[in-house]
């Protein structure tokens, strides 16, 4: 009798008490929410992170230069980030490490109009070239050029604030850097203008990961970390052996997103995600660490150690 009183207390209190709450965990993102973002749609989609005790929030930012920034000051827990900017932050002193990978090869191009005068990076001797932004890009298009033969004072460098695809279709440019090859060449090829792109990293400059996973040093023991990962990965596989379902799901949370761009920018992006997000390559690491110091960036290239971690 007194087994049964117990037992029904137990259920009793049980149905009483509320089922406890996942852990909350919230991801800055470096852009407003797009393809290159999937892994971490579906995963929310699929109950991936709830199947890990994870409430992810995802968060675009209102300034996409402030996400170092508001990672630095723990406003969030992991941010969106790029790799060679990493770098950068790290000798400006700001304490991030890299705990994952989102997107395991480079975006970044130099791109010219397919039908235009410009066959190879050697025929930018003397051609006028826009650009956005400064640092990173600087270098790589030196380098490029350098694999060419060619120097920076070969170019004329011309500032096109973010109109990257407008300005090389009205001629304003030659050629640009900074347009990411999964989105500014279907953008081009649907305005009627197909896209030519030289990818660094077959010109000279070491291959690097797009965009990781950051978080504040203090944090890098954070025991939801790992779990993130465990989701991320899932997510990452999924896509990859079911596509098309992946975009259904993709397009259900985010309906403003079904359009041909988006779509198109979803299959190019796919063979592109970490399929194994939390590991570390320290060799590659290292080899553009050394790139960045070479290249000026950075003063002293930091051990790969200092500014990048595989989390447990």
């Amino acid at each position: 009798m007194l087994r049964l009183i117990s037992a029904t207390f137990l259920a009793l209190a049980a149905l009483a008490s509320p089922s406890l709450a996942n852990d909350k965990l919230t991801v800055m993102l470096e852009w407003f929410v797009n393809p290159d973002h999937a892994p971490l749609v579906i995963a929310g989609q699929k109950g991936l992170f709830a199947a890990q005790g994870l409430d992810v929030e995802l968060i675009p930012p209102a300034d996409p230069s402030a996400v170092p920034r508001l990672i630095s000051a723990k406003q969030a827990d992991i941010g969106i980030h790029y790799q060679p900017n990493l770098y950068l932050d790290h000798e400006a002193g700001l304490p991030l490490v890299r705990v994952g990978t989102l997107v395991e090869t480079p975006l970044n191009t130099v791109t010219v109009l397919a039908d235009g005068p410009i066959k190879s990076l050697a025929d930018l001797k003397g051609k006028k070239v826009g650009f956005s932004v400064t640092g990173f890009e600087d270098a790589m298009l030196k380098r490029m050029l350098e694999n060419a033969g060619l120097t920076k004072e070969d170019v004329e460098l011309v500032n096109v604030n973010f109109a990257l695809s407008p300005s090389l279709i009205a001629g304003k440019v030659d050629a640009n850097v900074g347009g990411f090859r999964n989105f500014e060449l279907t953008q081009m090829k649907l305005e009627g203008h197909e896209g030519k792109a030289f990818f660094p990293e077959e010109n000279g400059v070491p291959p690097y990961d797009e965009l990781i996973f950051v978080t504040h040093r203090d944090s890098i023991a954070d025991p939801r970390l790992p779990r993130f990962l465990a989701a991320v990965e899932q997510a990452s596989i999924f896509i990859t052996n079911h596509p098309e379902d992946a975009w259904k799901l993709f397009v259900k949370a985010y309906p403003a997103l079904d359009d041909e761009l988006n779509r198109t920018a979803f299959f190019d992006t796919l063979p592109r995600f970490a399929k194994r997000p939390a590991a570390l390559d320290t060799g590659r690491y290292q080899r553009f660490g050394a790139f960045m110091q070479e290249m000026g960036l950075v003063k002293t290239a930091p051990a790969v150690a200092d500014l990048a971690v595989e989390v447990k």
